[in-house]
């Protein structure tokens, strides 16, 4: 992504999603297991007193008996073999040592196994825990009792209610919160469920028909599919996750972040060989390249600065010397002839200076900052007359031909900025009548795409190893290329400039003419 904030966002919602999707497996993991204990508390002990009873019966009216009470608590019972339950040997001593086994055949069902005897298990398949189960487990559990006096059922009942994993009582009608009506209708023969005040448990209650004490099963407990608890843990853990989701995102970004506040301290001091490798498209990434390049052009402007305090100090000192000498000979002339002949020397020497001022300047504006360069259609091969023509009437040592342009119209006119266009030409015209033996040829061309100015000499031309040298500032070449020629040294400096603000380049190259070729080459149009 191009965007940090569209990362951390798109990861927080990864994290949300996939926490969400977790968190849903986990529920539903959890409440599977939770249903099963649930299921086991329930009918845990329903099985144990349904497997005792039947241990007593015989076999013949074992099968008759089962699908009775089946049918009465909503469960379908099976006698099976311990080969046929499909367990293996560690869950079958499992089964031993807790006495009941439950496993969920579905998100509703679940089948109970219990052993019997010998190597027979009792299987039943619950499909819920229903208020008929609950009454046909109170049902089977009156039937025990009734076959034993009134003075021992307390007794018998207490070793019943340990199979049971929730209480089982014998109580006086007093000792409830029933009302009369519901008292009433239990000493009918029917049977009462009762809900705490906050739902969260529910007893059942059934008379005994011969004494007036009844049989209080509970309080059973309500699964609840979303306890406080559990919704608790979720959202810790939720809040964990995205914590931590968070904390790696913007640990990335802070670490990234300090090795750029490193390398900015560093450049700071005065370390300004440093660079920052930080890659990505993101923000963070755009800063690093950005900073990248602003420590680099910043070093290059300081190393140009140094530059030109060296060449500037260096080409002042010709003329101020000349200077200096004239002075001393204009006070000692003796006729007012000597006088104005030094006078003229000197006054070319502050026109020397006054050039070199300007040609300083020139490049400053050109290599420090981003001049104004306002982009215009103009006839790229008149600019080029005019700079012929302007060259023809200040010397007549070396003949400067214009070669025309034979292209159409459309593609003589360029996107460029006149007054530059022209000093760049007016640069290499120059510096080609100062070097060139009796010719040079100035021409223009073009294809649909870019433009192409050549300036041709027949001087002594310019070694292969020094054409990237001779666009230095305050360059000058060991050959016949001297300072004796004149110039500073920045003329083609600020050539290379121009043609780096009109998205170009300039080149220099073997001439035709034996001399040395300078070609600018740039784009015909610019964008704006």
């Amino acid at each position: 992504m191009s965007s940090i904030f569209l990362r951390i966002y798109g990861g927080l919602l990864f994290t949300l999603v996939l926490v969400a999707v977790l968190s849903g497996i986990s529920v539903t993991l959890i409440n599977g297991m939770r249903q099963a204990e649930y299921r086991e508390d329930m009918v845990g002990g329903t099985f144990r007193l349904i497997a005792e009873t039947v241990a007593t019966l015989p076999e013949a009216e074992r099968k008759l008996w089962l699908e009775d009470w089946g049918k009465r608590l909503a469960i379908s019972f099976e006698l099976v073999s311990q080969e046929d339950s499909g367990l293996n040997q560690d869950q079958l001593e499992s089964l031993k040592s807790k006495g009941i086994r439950v496993r969920m055949l579905d998100q509703s069902k679940a089948l109970v196994i219990t052993p019997l005897e010998g190597d027979t298990l009792l299987e039943g398949v619950v499909s819920s825990i229903s208020e008929q189960t609950a009454s046909g487990t109170l049902s089977l559990l009156k039937a025990k009792l009734m076959r034993f006096p009134e003075a021992h059922r307390a007794e018998k009942l207490k070793e019943l209610s340990a199979t049971f994993s929730y209480p089982v009582h014998l109580v006086e009608p007093y000792q409830t919160r029933l009302l009369p009506i519901q008292r009433e209708q239990l000493q009918k023969g029917s049977m009462m469920m009762l809900l705490d005040d906050e739902a969260q448990t529910v007893s059942i209650y059934t008379s005994l028909p011969d004494e007036s004490r009844l049989i209080r099963m509970g309080p059973l407990g309500l699964l609840n599919p979303y306890p406080f608890k559990l919704m608790l843990t979720i959202g810790l853990f939720v809040l964990t996750s995205l914590s931590l989701a968070i904390y790696i995102l913007v640990r990335g970004m802070e670490k990234r972040l300090r090795k750029l506040e490193r390398a900015a301290t560093r450049f700071s001091r005065g370390d300004f060989d440093v660079r920052v490798s930080l890659h990505g498209a993101d923000s963070i990434g755009r800063l690093a390249r950005a900073f990248n390049a602003m420590a680099g052009h910043i070093q290059r402007l300081l190393s140009l600065q140094k530059e030109m305090i060296r060449g500037v100090s260096h080409e002042l000192r010709t003329p101020v010397a000349r200077l200096r000498f004239g002075l001393d000979l204009v006070a000692d002339a003796q006729t007012r002839a000597e006088r104005d002949h030094q006078l003229e020397g000197m006054d070319k020497d502050i026109q020397e200076l006054d050039n070199l001022v300007d040609e300083i300047l020139t490049y400053a504006n050109l290599e420090q900052g981003a001049p104004e360069i306002r982009f215009k259609r103009h006839d790229v091969d008149k600019v080029i007359s005019q700079v012929v023509d302007e060259h023809k009437r200040l010397q007549d040592r070396v003949a400067i031909e214009h070669i025309p342009c034979n292209i159409l119209d459309p593609r003589r006119f360029a996107d460029i900025d006149r007054r530059y266009m022209h000093r760049a030409i007016q640069n290499l015209v120059g510096n080609a009548c100062r070097y060139a033996d009796s010719k040079l040829e100035v021409r223009f061309s073009a294809t649909q795409d870019t433009c192409r100015v050549d300036v041709d000499d027949d001087g002594p031309g310019i070694p292969e190893d020094q054409w990237d040298r001779v666009f230095s500032a305050f360059s000058r070449l060991d050959d016949s290329r001297t300072r004796k020629s004149g110039g500073y040294g920045l003329g083609l400096s600020i050539v290379r400039r121009i043609m780096y603000w009109h998205n170009g380049r300039a080149m220099v190259s073997h001439s035709p003419l034996g001399g040395a070729r300078f070609s600018l080459v740039w784009p015909r149009k610019q964008r704006r």
